[in-house]
């Protein structure tokens, strides 16, 4: 459970300092971050194993790099149901969610060691 909790404090870090970065990602506070990383997580838990299958034929196509759109989608999409948490358009979904792959890891990494 802790470090279930622990993820869920990395992960709304990462997003926060993604907010600093990117103009086009709002935050209001980190409590929206915690928040906007619970949304994120139940929209990939829930809608994106189901477009990754719709587009699969087109995620082969591009080796892969499909996937990207996608993330950005579902950013975008938990950006337009959280309140506190705003992505003003599919630019800034696409940077920030790289963005925000690279700084997770990089917490996750940095904790572990």
């Amino acid at each position: 459970m802790i470090k279930i909790i622990a993820n869920w404090i990395l992960n709304a870090l990462a997003l926060f300092l993604v907010s600093r970065i990117i103009s086009g990602i709002k935050l209001s506070d980190f409590w929206s971050a915690l928040v906007a990383i619970a949304i994120i997580g139940l929209v990939n838990a829930l809608i994106k194993p189901v477009l990754l299958i719709l587009t699969f034929p087109i995620t082969i196509l591009t080796l892969g790099l499909f996937t990207f759109v996608i993330n950005a989608l579902m950013l975008l999409l938990a950006g337009s149901i959280t309140p506190g948490f705003k992505v003003d358009g599919f630019g800034a979904a696409f940077f920030g969610s790289i963005l925000l792959s690279i700084i997770s890891t990089l917490l996750h990494s940095l904790v572990r060691s």
